[in-house]
Formats: structure tokens, sequence, C-alpha cells
């Protein structure tokens, strides 16, 4: 999952996890913010795939991987501008993030809503405050039955915060930390389903976003 291929480059620095296609489908991208405490490489499983349908996949690492401070949380902000930045040759960016990168991906959307087509929130109950409703971008929040750290009354509790076109996709039987490849998360709920197919599900509704934005 890490090493490249003759088909899809692997680049792992300090800032970000990148999958390269080779050729890129067009030039729509996504920027993915990890959840806190959560290596990038959590993510790989999850998000490879979609280089390999030919869209750039840049998984954006938080400092310190919890972004303790309101600072880090700012640097990891500005991880995603400056990603996006280095890459001018992708125009119609998908924005996502899961958990603490969910909230942070709402901060960045408010902040730059003209940045981006879309936008897919992962497993959290973000936004909390921020009203969104009136962001001028397709968004889908993702949410899992059996979450026990973003549970689902309370993710669905703050629609309000969002456009009222936004698509809400659960999986049922998925849990928190499934939306990645690392261990049981504290007051995480017990999934009723495989990793393998919650992250599929999850893998579906952002390719489905990609491929709306590359119209």
């Amino acid at each position: 999952m890490l090493r490249s291929s003759s088909t899809i480059t692997v680049v792992d620095d300090s800032t970000t996890l990148q999958f390269l296609p080779a050729p890129p489908h067009g030039t729509t991208a996504l920027v993915f913010i990890c959840g806190g405490g959560v290596s990038a490489q959590a993510y790989a499983p999850l998000l490879r795939p979609l280089a390999a349908a030919g869209y750039p996949v840049f998984i954006v690492k938080l400092p310190y991987r919890f972004a303790p401070l309101e600072s880090h949380k700012q640097a990891a902000i500005d991880r995603v501008r400056s990603t996006m930045a280095a890459h001018p040759q992708f125009s119609n960016w998908v924005l996502s993030g899961h958990s603490l990168g969910g909230a942070l991906a709402c901060r960045v959307a408010q902040s730059e809503p003209q940045a981006f087509s879309a936008m897919v929130l992962v497993g959290t109950t973000h936004p909390r405050q921020d009203d969104l409703s009136t962001l001028p971008l397709q968004v889908t929040k993702i949410y899992a039955s059996n979450d026990g750290v973003a549970p689902p009354n309370r993710s669905l509790a703050n629609k309000g915060l969002l456009p009222p076109t936004t698509k809400w996709v659960e999986v049922k039987g998925g849990n928190h930390s499934q939306f990645g490849h690392y261990g049981h998360q504290l007051l995480d709920g017990t999934a009723t389903i495989s990793r393998e197919a919650q992250q599929a599900a999850t893998r579906s509704v952002l390719l489905a976003a990609l491929t709306e934005a590359a119209k």
C-alpha cells in the first residue's frame, strides 16, 4: 500500500502522504485530513484505490499527530492550503477529513469555499458552532451507526449547520475506527460489518464526489 507502482507514485513527506496516479484523471484531486492520533498511513487502504481510479490523493498529517493546540490546528489548515498551492495543475478539489480532520475541513471550507468543488465529512460531529448552511458547494456527510466517538445522534443534531442539499450517508454496522486501519478507539462502539466493507462503502461516496467534481 505504501510502495510506488508502475501506475501510482507514493510520496511520504513530513506533512503529507500522497498517492499520485500516472496519468491523473483530468484536474480533479482529493485532499483528506487525518483524524486525531491517526497516522496518514492508516488511511492508505481506504484512499489509495482512488488513485488507482485516476484521482490524486493528498493525505494531510496533523502536527504532533493530535494537533493538540490551536496553533497546531491552524498549521494543519495551512498544510491543506500549501498542498493545493503546490499543485496548481489540479483545479477541482474535493475536501475531506475523518473525525478531527472533518472539523478542520469545515474550517477550511468556511474560510475558502470557492477553492473546493465538494466536501465529504467522515465520522465527525462537526460543524458544531460554525454555520456552513450557505456553503456554495456539494457537501456529503458519512456517519456510522455504531460509532461511539461521533455517534449518529450527535452528527445529525447539527444538520442545520450544513447546506440543505447535504447528502447524508449512513454506514450500517460501522464504527469510528474502521474508517481507517488502526486499533479499537477508546469509547468507540463495536462494528458488526468488516473493516473492508465499511471502507468500501466510504470509498464509493468519495469516488462519487470526485466523479461529480470532474464533470
